[in-house]
């Protein structure tokens, strides 16, 4: 069932490489299972499988709330919907979901991200107690402003180039737009909107163009591109003296953040990162000067 999956669906999917690592926890559990042993209990087992494993409580993450263990099951209900579309079973197999986790509200501050910057940029490598010449957190300062300045989301900034081509995200200088969503990709849930660049970012992706010529992924170590920087912007947050919890998506939440409080109305910030309306209410609109001020002067009148 799960290769009817792999083979139909997952191509279409924006990340299909992702779907697969996500097949793969499936099958080391459910693997050697039939369809119709599939119960709700078995599906908790299954989360509290993933709970003990990878990126949980130590690292801030939400699996013990349903966080990675509720996506994987998500694909398994998937490929049982598709495998009955498809006439190979008839029956009715539910797969019980964790509770979604509690949604991430870490951002920085504006003092917090220039600390983030700064160290960046200065750290240097030191080998056997003397310092080098080599800067290997400096290539997470093009990354830092481009997620602060457009709140996108790291695959959409990691896949950037300087010029247009199948499969990658485009930043047009000259036009003014970072072209987040990849060419010929499919669109998902997950909406990468075309995004206005702001003055200042574009002062930044000009010199760094002519340092780097007109071809090429934006952001890049030694001249190669990178397909995550997980582990050294956890070395460069520790670096800086941050709490625990801030992660490459935290650029994106201190984004919106900043927007909501400069004022600007939440269908604007919504728009400009490619989001719904509610979500930002949601999660951020307590951040606006003019938060329930109506009603808070309301219910002190006679």
């Amino acid at each position: 069932m799960i290769k009817i999956y792999l083979d139909d669906v997952a191509p279409g999917h924006a990340r299909p490489e992702k779907t697969a690592e996500r097949a793969e926890r499936l099958l080391a559990f459910f693997g050697h299972r039939r369809l119709d042993e599939i119960t709700g209990k078995l599906c908790r087992e299954y989360a509290a499988s993933r709970f003990g494993k990878g990126s949980d409580k130590r690292k801030g993450g939400n699996i013990g709330q349903g966080g990675g263990a509720r996506r994987d099951l998500q694909d398994l209900s998937a490929a049982i919907g598709h495998h009955q579309a498809e006439g190979y079973h008839r029956g009715v197999v539910r797969v019980v979901l964790p509770e979604k986790g509690k949604a991430r509200q870490r951002w920085l501050t504006r003092e917090e991200a220039a600390r983030l910057l700064w160290t960046c940029w200065r750290t240097r490598e030191v080998q056997e107690g003397v310092e080098t010449d080599k800067r290997p957190l400096r290539h997470l300062c093009r990354f830092l402003i481009l997620g602060l300045y457009t709140g996108s989301r790291p695959g959409a900034i990691l896949n950037a180039t300087w010029d247009r081509g199948p499969g990658r995200s485009w930043v047009d200088v000259d036009g003014g737009c970072f072209y987040r969503h990849a060419e010929g990709k499919v669109e998902t849930a997950k909406r990468q909107p075309t995004v206005k660049i702001s003055p200042r970012l574009k002062a930044h992706l000009a010199r760094w163009r002519r340092l780097d010529g007109d071809r090429g992924y934006v952001v890049t170590f030694a001249g190669t591109p990178i397909a995550s920087v997980k582990v050294a912007l956890g070395r460069a947050v520790k670096l800086a003296g941050l709490e625990a919890g801030v992660s490459a998506y935290t650029l994106r939440h201190s984004c919106a953040s900043w927007l909501v409080a400069k004022g600007l109305p939440t269908r604007k910030v919504a728009d400009f990162l490619g989001t719904s309306e509610q979500m930002i209410v949601d999660h951020y609109g307590h951040l606006a000067p003019d938060y329930q001020e109506e009603a808070a002067t309301a219910i002190g009148r006679k």
